[in-house]
């Protein structure tokens, strides 16, 4: 089965467009299932530096097909915005397909989206106020609003009036802000239909088609396993599912389809927003990995915290996503480190946890357990094969591969497509 599965392994922000840039030709379809333009994934192409937002990375590519399915949550304005963009640098965005059934955010929803973070104070969740969690929730109270809806200016002007109807009261009563406009809201929306209508199309049926005629099929996850609403920190995690089972409700293919799970690992951890961190630092060495590693959000441009590397993660995002290969992205980062300690485990009151603690009061007490390794001080970047790699390098590898539950098939030596060591075909040839 040619269908493949990219997710991140750890709290996002892993390097997964490498991992999808490393395919390259050989993909014919790559493929949006979750979240919106809350997350971004960065690609370099020679001196030339791409953010993307909410087009799946494998635009970039000449010859596939970017897809966004039916799970991701879509603002036209910034679809259309990153669009524009890359035409402008010579990018061609003909092929973009965009799910008939995907669901749209709005101007209420960005709205929404602020004023209740700002409401909820100090027990903010940390979004991105883009609008993602609102649009979600409106899907599930079965009072959202889909890309077709655009077609229909009928049914569209009825569920925005209804959607309003609520959400001007809390608004207004509850948040003291004013109500907003039903006319303005649809007459926006209208205004990128017609642009719009050629992109769309019934895209788990061309993806079946496309599995059916022996097409190689990528699946780029949003996020990442530690903010699925399901499986990750919650509540301080992303409204979408982010995990590799999300990639056949998100998309309309069956789970039997997919082949083969790639989840990306940075060689250390970051996280953006709140919520427990067990490995986080707070001293010279989390600067370090911070500027060394340029920890900055694509998308927001907030400083990530971060932290070493959590083996129990890796198992755990191994383990609920059905990892057969890891990619581990900025070991460079590490290179001019004495010691590069990671964690092994968790202590929690006392008692010793070698596994992700289900409770989440647990898991937001846990000390990590850790082990230390010898650094190195050679440059790596230039390296392309695992034997180039200083020895305390390939230990360093070794020994995290050992614990996280999988093989580490592909590693990261530089920001750079190329600067890639390829261990094992992450499709599948040897």
């Amino acid at each position: 089965m040619p269908a493949i599965v990219i997710i991140g392994a750890q709290w996002g922000d892993e390097g997964k467009g490498k991992a999808t840039d490393l395919l390259g030709s050989r993909i014919d379809y790559v493929v949006k299932f979750n979240g919106g333009n809350n997350a971004g994934h960065t690609v370099v192409i020679g001196n030339q530096k791409y953010a993307l937002h909410l087009l799946p990375s494998g635009i970039l590519t000449p010859g596939v097909t970017p897809v966004i399915g039916n799970g991701v949550v879509v603002d036209i304005e910034v679809l259309f915005d990153e669009l524009d963009a890359l035409i402008a640098r010579g990018v061609d965005v003909s092929k973009l397909r965009v799910s008939a059934n995907a669901h749209l955010i709005t101007h209420y929803h960005r709205t929404l989206d602020k004023v209740t973070e700002r409401f909820l104070g100090s027990r903010s969740i940390g979004t991105t106020g883009r609008g993602i969690g609102p649009a979600y929730a409106d899907k599930i109270n079965r009072v959202g609003l889909r890309v077709q809806d655009l077609f229909d200016e009928n049914i569209l002007r009825q569920k925005v009036e209804a959607a309003l109807d609520q959400k001007n009261h809390l608004l207004v009563k509850i948040y003291n802000r004013r109500a907003i406009s039903a006319d303005e809201v649809v007459e926006t929306l209208l205004s990128y239909a017609e642009r719009l209508r050629p992109m769309v199309a019934d895209t788990a049926l061309e993806l079946h088609h496309a599995l059916e005629a022996g097409k190689n099929v990528l699946f780029e996850a949003g996020q990442a396993t530690m903010l699925d609403v399901d499986h990750g920190t919650y509540p301080f995690v992303t409204s979408s599912s982010a995990t590799a089972g999300g990639a056949s409700t998100g998309s309309g293919i069956g789970p039997g389809q997919i082949s083969r799970v790639v989840g990306i690992v940075k060689a250390y951890t970051t996280r953006v927003g709140a919520g427990p961190f067990p490995t986080e630092l707070f001293d010279a060495s989390g600067e370090f990995l911070r500027s060394q590693g340029f920890e900055f959000g694509t998308t927001t441009g907030r400083p990530r915290r971060c932290g070493w590397y959590d083996a129990p993660i890796a198992r755990y995002s191994a383990r609920i996503n059905g990892v057969t290969d890891f990619v581990l992205t900025k070991l460079d980062v590490l290179t001019g480190l004495e010691t590069i300690p990671v964690c092994v485990a968790y202590e929690v009151d006392g008692v010793r946890f070698d596994e992700m603690p289900v409770s989440q009061s647990d898991f937001h007490h846990a000390k990590p357990i850790y082990e230390e390794f010898p650094g190195w001080n050679d440059d790596i970047t230039g390296a392309r094969t695992f034997a180039d790699l200083p020895k305390n390098a390939q230990d360093y590898v070794l020994a995290i591969e050992k614990i996280s539950g999988s093989r580490i098939s592909v590693i990261g030596v530089g920001p750079g497509r190329d600067e890639v060591i390829v261990r094992h075909d992450l499709l599948g040839d040897e």
